[in-house]
């Protein structure tokens, strides 16, 4: 009966914090792309700047959603198999996540960079090739 709570509660977690990722990354996807490509003047700087602030929300329910459906996996086998069969696919279910966090990692060490040498485009309306308007000739 234990073991039944425990499962539902992580399937359901899981499943919501899936769900949650979807709605994260559609949301910002056609709001981020709208305000980048219709708004005024600057929006496209805003519109980066809102993405790469709302991304650390993003991986957190993505890390969450992976994690809580690995454990709904290690309760379902548990309920559902022998001892033998669940001790083997707990394994496989510690090394799948063993595997995961590998992964982050590399990929985060590749990928990342010092904010405070990010580019924020005044070199190229302040600096030797700034942008000018043309003037208009009437």
């Amino acid at each position: 009966r234990t073991l039944n709570f425990i499962y539902y509660v992580l399937i359901t977690s899981a499943f919501c914090a899936n769900i949650l990722v979807v709605a994260q990354t559609t949301i910002l996807s056609v709001l981020g792309s709208s305000l980048a490509l219709r708004g005024q003047d600057g929006s496209m700087m805003t519109a980066t700047d809102g993405l790469y602030a709302e991304r650390m929300a993003v991986f957190h329910a993505f890390g969450h959603g992976l994690l809580l459906t690995i454990g709904s996996v290690v309760m379902c086998v548990w309920l559902h198999l022998h001892w033998e069969a669940s001790l083997i696919c707990c394994g496989i279910s510690v090394w799948t996540i063993l595997k995961m966090r590998s992964t982050y990692y590399r990929i985060v060490k590749k990928f990342d960079f010092d904010d405070s040498l990010t580019v924020d485009f005044q070199d190229i309306f302040d600096g030797p090739a700034a942008i000018h308007a043309v003037p208009s000739s009437m």
